[in-house]
């Protein structure tokens, strides 16, 4: 018996399959969850930080790329990893190390310290979208994974709107050290519960023995040549490019333009995260919806992929209107950007076998990280050399549509690896 067929909950109190598929999506559901305040709990306490660590605009943005660096490269490895060792223990072994870099934070006394903190939570957060898409791919039948990855996908959003409101009481009564100290014994908790609770697998992943069998013959090297591969990390590497711009630099946004404080933060800017999670959501039902109405794989996510781009330019309007307006303006743009990630993560799981598709979906998630880390930077050089929010606005309100059309007249369709895509290279019995 494999690390990944272990009994757990799933078999002695779990009903059937249908319950135990959904009961694994919730439970990844969480992690993301926590990968996503963990990841929230610099931003949103960074003006308690400096008052202890003093840090200019540049090296705000330095520690953002510290940690999508590492969190780019182990997104390859992580999802390589996850392929090699399995779900369950290549999971077990994320988790354990992010939600000890997180707990790390707590102890820093300068930059160089966050620095290296930042650095070893995002080496351990890579590789957990790659173990979502896995476990999606193992459980979840073609006609429901992108509702899966909607749902799983939406946990970012349960993350970033817990974060405000919660690290604000915590800065308001324990200081910012706890912050960190709390969010990784939250991590903790939770591999106890993944330990006890997950087996695989539950389905085959994309439909034939044939696919199965010329997987093993997929190298790294093979997936990296593949143009389809490429053309969506490509699209990732732009979409990303402006999500974590707004992950990150929106609360400090908040602070430095709109006069926001801790109070304030906690009470506003949880809205759009809400939002993002609501557009998770439904842009996955949305797509299942149409793929069981009779329309094809291809039609059904690039659809929803194009409609979420197109609201994305919204963001350009940011610093012409009053604050409440910024705020509902944030909120589109959160709504249809995590619609957009929810299914771009799902296609790995739609065309390639499982043995590929931890693999496949680190190096989506490689080209996304690599994309935030460059954009932050250049965001804190543009704003630390006279350039306002407003330009950084423009710039990223056109990345999700450059994405869209690379997928569009590049990507090819969506559709399952044909079976033969390497059959020459598979010696009879």
């Amino acid at each position: 018996m494999s690390e990944d067929q272990r009994p757990g909950l799933s078999s002695s109190i779990l009903s059937g399959p249908i319950e135990v598929r959904w009961y694994f999506v919730a439970l990844v559901t969480a992690a993301i969850a926590i990968s996503y305040f963990d990841r929230q709990t610099l931003p949103v306490a960074i003006s308690a930080i400096e008052r202890t660590i003093p840090l200019n605009d540049q090296q705000f943005s330095w520690l953002q790329f510290a940690f999508l660096i590492p969190y780019a490269l182990l997104y390859v490895a992580g999802g390589r990893l996850l392929d090699r060792m399995g779900t369950r223990r290549g999971f077990l072994l994320i988790m354990l190390w992010w939600s000890g870099a997180c707990a790390l934070h707590g102890l820093a006394m300068n930059f160089g310290f966050l620095l290296v903190a930042r650095c070893l939570l995002g080496m351990g957060e890579g590789g957990g979208f790659p173990a979502a898409t896995r476990v999606v791919a193992e459980w979840v039948p073609l006609e429901r994974r992108s509702t899966a990855m909607g749902i799983i996908n939406a946990g970012t959003a349960v993350g970033s709107v817990l974060a405000p409101p919660l690290i604000g009481v915590v800065l308001l009564t324990s200081g910012w050290r706890m912050v960190f100290f709390a969010s990784g014994a939250v991590g903790l908790a939770w591999v106890v519960w993944w330990y006890f609770s997950y087996s695989g697998s539950g389905v085959a992943t994309t439909a034939t023995i044939d696919a199965r069998l010329i997987a093993q013959e997929f190298s790294f090297l093979d997936l990296v040549s593949m143009r389809r591969v490429q053309v969506l990390v490509f699209a990732k590497f732009m979409s990303d490019s402006a999500w974590y711009f707004y992950l990150f630099w929106l609360p400090k946004y908040l602070y430095d333009v709109r006069g926001f404080d801790v109070k304030h933060v906690s009470y506003y800017a949880w809205i759009p995260y809400a939002a993002s999670g609501i557009g998770s959501f439904l842009g996955g039902l949305l797509s299942s919806a149409l793929l069981n109405r009779g329309r094809s794989l291809d039609f059904s996510r690039k659809f929803v992929l194009g409609l979420s781009a197109v609201f994305m330019p919204v963001v350009m309007l940011v610093p012409h209107v009053p604050v409440g307006w910024a705020l509902l303006l944030f909120s589109v743009a959160f709504f249809c950007q995590q619609s957009w990630s929810g299914l771009i993560m799902t296609l790995p799981a739609d065309i390639f076998p499982l043995s590929a598709v931890g693999t496949v979906s680190g190096l989506v998630g490689f080209g996304g990280a690599i994309g935030g880390a460059i954009f932050g930077v250049i965001a804190g050089f543009l704003l630390g050399h006279g350039f306002g929010y407003g330009t950084l606005f423009v710039i990223v309100g056109s990345f999700h549509l450059i994405g869209f059309l690379a997928i569009l007249f590049f990507g090819g369709r969506v559709q399952p690896l044909a079976s033969s895509y390497l059959l020459p290279k598979v010696s009879p019995s």
